[in-house]
């Protein structure tokens, strides 16, 4: 009988540890209501689900066992029922706790206030527009006990939900990266105090000697598209943008130093800009009025589609880690200018196109993105051409997809790119 008496308790209690958390919200509306003790048995009964039956089902074991200890008692409890339905729909509901109570030294006193209009109710499909605000938190640092969970913890701790995470670890330089794609819409500190939250993953990250940034869905990232004479790049992400294939982002001029694609940019409703270049002396004046613009249109990423010059090295120095250049060559292969007729001339089976960001040193930033194609005795230099411009299309639109999207992560001259 004790065994049975334990069991029956055991499975209520772990009902109730299971449900605690809507019984302890209920009990601090209450306040000191939740101290009378029959008011908590409300509580229970009406936040934990079948508490009435499980209630019911514990006055057997228990009558049986204080039968078997307490005699004298026996014909007083053999009298007793468990409680009927009847009965136990006659349990008060939680009063509303805008309400005042009256004790007994203290009479009641009702204050009449004018209630609320009831709004109407939210169809399904009204509740289901609520916004989802997301972030993504990309972050590099010496390979260690504890990084992930320390970055999860830190995440759960200010209300958000971790939706994706990747991590890799190079085992040759010791070094961890991760990107973490998180839902902030719950955060506890409220959506508009992410400052807050910045502020806590700057303070773990100097525990971990770790490099961090933190993009949030909703900030549009604004490019600026820089070209000379070639399209087949420029039309290709003007279409991916205006198809809306390339998300989170406005692209609102294109800046070249030839005039011959204006009509491009007219055509997709995007400012087209001139800035000739007729003395090489005069480049450094150029890169000033290019510099001038991007800071005017508060631009975040650049990429040269087929942009035929070269950038001094300060302003790469300044632009790097935002500027993606498409080089129509497999890189290290074949650098600067006319690589197909020099890979026709070496008589290559093979060609391909290089995504990369742009570096002070030709040619030779950190890859994002890589595509070959084949290539036989029979191809000319235009079929090469042709083909090639298919890759530069391809491997450009992923590169600018990814950095949007905030998938690389660069280390030295190398890059780590989660791709999607």
């Amino acid at each position: 009988q004790g065994f049975k008496f334990q069991t029956h308790c055991i499975s209520i209690v772990t009902a109730f540890a299971i449900h605690y958390k809507r019984v302890l919200n209920v009990a601090r509306r209450l306040g000191p209501d939740c101290r009378n003790p029959f008011a908590l048995l409300v509580i229970v009964r009406q936040t934990v689900p079948n508490a009435p039956q499980m209630m019911a089902s514990l006055y057997s074991p228990v009558r049986e066992l204080v039968v078997s200890r307490h005699t004298r008692l026996a014909p007083r409890i053999a009298d007793c029922r468990p409680p009927s339905s009847a009965r136990r729909s006659r349990v008060p509901r939680l009063r509303d706790v805008s309400q005042p109570v009256a004790t007994p030294h203290q009479p009641l006193e009702v204050h009449h206030t004018q209630q609320p209009p009831k709004q109407p109710a939210l169809s399904s499909t009204e509740g289901a527009k609520t916004t989802v605000q997301s972030a993504t938190l990309l972050l590099q640092c010496p390979d260690q006990k504890g990084v992930i969970a320390a970055v999860a913890q830190l995440l759960f701790g200010f209300g958000c939900n971790i939706v994706s995470s990747d991590q890799f670890t190079d085992v040759d330089s010791n070094m961890f990266f991760q990107r973490i794609h998180f839902d902030y819409s719950d955060i506890v500190i409220g959506q508009g105090n992410t400052v807050v939250l910045e502020r806590a993953v700057a303070e773990l990250a100097s525990r971990y000697n770790m490099t961090w940034k933190i993009s949030y869905r909703n900030r549009t990232k604004r490019m600026a598209i820089l070209v000379s004479k070639m399209d087949h790049c420029l039309y290709d992400l003007l279409i991916r943008y205006k198809s809306g294939e390339l998300q989170n982002v406005h692209i609102p001029l294109i800046i070249s130093n030839h005039p011959d694609l204006k009509h491009v940019g007219d055509m997709f409703g995007v400012q087209f800009h001139c800035l000739p270049l007729p003395d090489k002396a005069n480049k450094r004046q150029q890169e000033e009025e290019i510099e001038r613009m991007l800071k005017e249109h508060d631009i975040d990423v650049v990429v040269l589609a087929r942009y035929m010059q070269i950038f001094t090295t300060e302003f790469c120095a300044r632009h790097w880690e935002h500027t993606i250049n498409i080089h129509h060559s497999f890189l290290p292969a074949f650098e600067g200018a006319k690589p197909y007729h020099r890979a026709h001339e070496r008589g290559v089976k093979i060609i391909g196109a290089t995504a990369h960001y742009a570096t002070s040193e030709l040619d030779a930033g950190p890859i994002i993105e890589q595509a070959i194609t084949r290539i036989t005795h029979r191809d000319s230099v235009q079929d090469m051409i042709r083909k090639g411009r298919d890759l530069e299309r391809l491997v450009l639109a992923r590169a600018v997809r990814w950095h949007l999207d905030d998938r690389v992560l660069v280390h030295g001259n190398k890059t780590v790119v989660f791709e999607d």
